[in-house]
């Protein structure tokens, strides 16, 4: 059973706490913890403007976060570590191997599809961004 889920993708403003409130919406009542963190965080940084956008658009919101750096602990704590490109999942095992056994692609039941970084990058970016985290988020949450 999952108790802790990790997100990772690199500044965790953008993907990571957008997927972190969308899965925390959908786990609340099973009482699994949802977080997230970036390989090369912008520390104390909130969701960037165009995620928050989206994620109030579909009902959640993302004001609370904070940008956190990833690191051992972080790690060691998580049950599961989703993340967004295949790249993420190299760096996690170089930073902490013993994690490698439970970090996977959020597309992992999309063929291990990969999801894009929008940042800095119009909205209809981010849209596409946020369809296939929602379709991430929605696969897994019927593994928890």
């Amino acid at each position: 059973m999952f108790k802790n889920i990790l997100f990772v993708c690199v500044g965790n403003i953008c993907r990571s706490p957008s997927a972190e409130v969308m899965l925390r919406q959908l786990v609340e009542a099973k009482g699994i913890q949802v977080s997230s963190a970036g390989l090369g965080a912008l520390v104390d940084h909130g969701v960037d403007g165009m995620a928050q956008a989206l994620l109030l658009e579909h009902g959640l919101d993302g004001t609370g976060h904070r940008a956190r750096q990833i690191n051992g602990g972080i790690l060691g704590q998580a049950d599961l570590v989703l993340t967004m490109e295949r790249k993420h999942v190299r760096r996690i095992a170089e930073i902490a191997p013993e994690a490698s056994g439970k970090t996977f692609l959020l597309g992992k039941w999309q063929q291990e599809r990969e999801i894009p970084d929008p940042y800095r990058q119009q909205r209809p970016a981010f849209e596409h961004v946020y369809k296939l985290m929602a379709e991430g988020v929605e696969s897994w949450s019927r593994h928890l």
